[in-house]
């Protein structure tokens, strides 16, 4: 074969390989096609139309919208109840980055213990997070309840009567409630995902630490958790997200009262939104919501980059 017959042929498949190559582009491109489209229609058009009502005065159901720039923004800055519910939520956050992941993390690493009977309790543990969040509400709206409900009744049968009170309705104890309730509910979620990563983990690992003659602790601080890291700075970005935009439970059982003390901001932009039909300050409500979040998000994301750069 002579140089120009090589030529020809590494031409061609050169042409063959582009072709292919192209083929597969395409083929990638209409499987990912659909999942974009929605995610544009669903969420980023969302984001941009919920900031373009939200300079607007309009009921949501009639053609009238009067435009109103930014004055619902300066209005939801004078707002009391609007700051209220910004640090129900942020008493949420901190309640379930400090309880949920923790208590998950501690059912994660009971579920690997030698103890009879575990695979029991894996589906004791994670029967809340499959509970009905409507029932789950109902149900503690019982427990909680000033006269007859459960808690009071422990209280009583130990002697603690001094502590009985109306739990959800009481201003001063009705958030702790709820927040405990809310942490109830959700701490078998990061179980779930804690276990799998310490499934993950090469038992190798474990045994060198043992030859090493490490102790139980120092093989969980020196393998475990930082084998954990990347799955809890995600399980805590998955937490502030939802902690700042949770609503159904606050719904069922109290609906923000009594008098805004369990409000958050989603319960309130839904009060504006559909009970009041204001829209446009509902919308306000709920893109401030979004940069919120945006901004925690970028900050622990920013703090795990750091993190990761010092080690």
């Amino acid at each position: 074969m002579n140089r120009s017959q090589e030529v020809s042929l590494d031409t061609v498949r050169s042409g063959v390989r582009k072709k292919k190559k192209n083929k597969d582009t395409w083929a990638i491109i209409g499987f990912i096609a659909p999942a974009f489209i929605i995610y544009g229609v669903y969420v980023i058009y969302s984001i941009f139309m919920t900031f373009y009502y939200s300079m607007f005065d309009w009921t949501g159901i009639d053609a009238n919208m009067v435009f109103l720039g930014l004055e619902n923004y300066v209005r939801l800055f004078q707002d009391g109840v609007f700051w209220t519910s910004i640090q129900n939520n942020f008493l949420l956050v901190i309640a379930s980055l400090f309880t949920q992941l923790p208590i998950g993390l501690i059912m994660a690493l009971l579920l690997f213990s030698p103890i009879k009977g575990m695979r029991l309790f894996r589906s004791v543990y994670f029967m809340p997070f499959l509970m009905s969040t409507v029932a789950i509400g109902i149900l503690f709206i019982f427990i909680y309840e000033g006269n007859y409900g459960l808690l009071n009744a422990v209280l009583g049968a130990i002697g603690l009567e001094s502590l009985q009170t109306a739990w959800i309705g009481k201003e001063s104890t009705a958030i702790w409630a709820v927040i405990a309730t809310v942490c109830w509910q959700f701490a078998p979620f990061y179980m779930i995902l804690f276990r799998a990563t310490i499934v993950g983990i090469p038992e190798e690992l474990y045994e060198a630490a043992d030859i090493d003659g490490a102790s139980g602790w120092q093989r969980f601080k020196s393998i475990t958790l930082p084998l954990l890291m990347p799955i809890i700075i995600t399980s805590a970005i998955l937490s502030v997200i939802g902690s700042l935009k949770y609503f159904d439970l606050i719904y069922v059982m109290t609906g923000g009262g009594p008098n805004n003390s369990t409000e958050l901001m989603a319960t309130y932009m839904y009060k504006q939104t559909f009970t009041n039909f204001n829209m446009g300050y509902g919308s306000s409500i709920s893109f401030s919501m979004f940069i919120i979040a945006l901004i925690v998000t970028v900050f622990i994301l920013l703090g795990d980059r750091s993190r990761r750069g010092n080690e």
